[in-house]
């Protein structure tokens, strides 16, 4: 089973629009009107979504680490650092969302590159 994604707002749109167009599941915090939502809301919203949280914010890669030492659940986060290029982040999240399921992803913070 395939993993959906939810894009933090300070992931570029021609990202979303790329995944788009090779059939992932992506939802926008913007789709959702959640653009201004708190970080740990919004993991806990994607969460609850079942979709792994994506972005390139640093501070919300600690939050969730920060879960992880805490054993709190949450759906997954992978963190791409705002120096990657556009085609990269697309060929690894399109990896990730086809070949893991939502169990693999679980309670993970996942780094790209991979």
């Amino acid at each position: 089973m395939a993993c959906s994604l939810f894009m933090d707002v300070h992931v570029p749109a021609a990202i979303t629009h790329q995944l788009r167009r090779r059939g992932v599941d992506v939802l926008t915090a913007q789709d959702d009107g959640a653009e201004r939502t708190p970080d740990a809301d919004l993991l806990e919203h994607s969460t609850g979504l079942g979709r792994v949280m994506v972005t390139q914010d640093i501070r919300f890669r600690a939050l969730a680490e920060d879960w992880q030492r805490a054993g709190r659940r949450f759906a997954g986060l992978v963190f791409g650092h705002q120096e990657l290029t556009i085609g990269r982040m697309v060929k690894d999240l399109e990896l990730i969302s086809k070949c893991l399921s939502p169990g693999d992803v679980a309670d993970q913070v996942i780094h790209l590159p991979i």
